[in-house]
């Protein structure tokens, strides 16, 4: 019989990336910034082709399209950076930086629209980021990696509360 030391070994661990390192739903970027372009510029072409409007309701269609595409590039913002001092979570909205220590757990569960980060203040924190809607196979590649390095990143911590 062989020693257990490959069993130590967790199986299918992803290997851990140079840093920094970012994860972006790219295809989705990909849709949503095609298609406020095509917005802007279809609604701006009807606002200068329709020939009964006025300069201010043709300024008001140009105002209306370049809302709307700011909106869907607003949308597209999501991602995640990890560096060697911790994570940056870019949401929609908002930003938020966390260290390594914080992030207890990466979960990205069946049905789960995006990664959930529980942290040590016992709060969840979603990661838009990364999204398994359109590539569901590079979601789950992309939370596995945040997973791996969350652990080696955050090893001494568990350590410490044994001693």
């Amino acid at each position: 019989m062989q020693d257990p030391p490959s069993a130590a070994v967790p199986p299918a661990l992803p290997a851990l990336p140079a840093l920094p390192v970012t994860f972006r739903p790219g295809r989705t970027r990909a849709v949503l910034a095609t298609a406020g372009v095509a917005i802007f510029v279809v609604i701006t072409t009807i606002a200068l082709l329709l020939e009964t409007l006025s300069p201010g309701e043709r300024l008001s269609f140009v105002l209306t399209g370049a809302l709307l595409s700011s909106v869907l590039l607003l949308l597209s913002r999501p991602k995640v950076v990890a560096d060697e001092s911790g994570v940056t979570v870019v949401n929609i909205a908002s930003r938020r930086r966390l260290d390594w220590a914080e992030i207890l757990r990466v979960n990205l569960r069946p049905g789960d629209p995006w990664v959930f980060l529980d942290l040590s203040d016992g709060t969840s924190l979603p990661v838009l980021g990364i999204q398994p809607g359109v590539a569901k196979q590079r979601a789950i590649e992309d939370a596995r990696t945040l997973r791996a390095l969350t652990e080696a990143r955050s090893a001494g911590a568990p350590e410490q509360d044994q001693g």
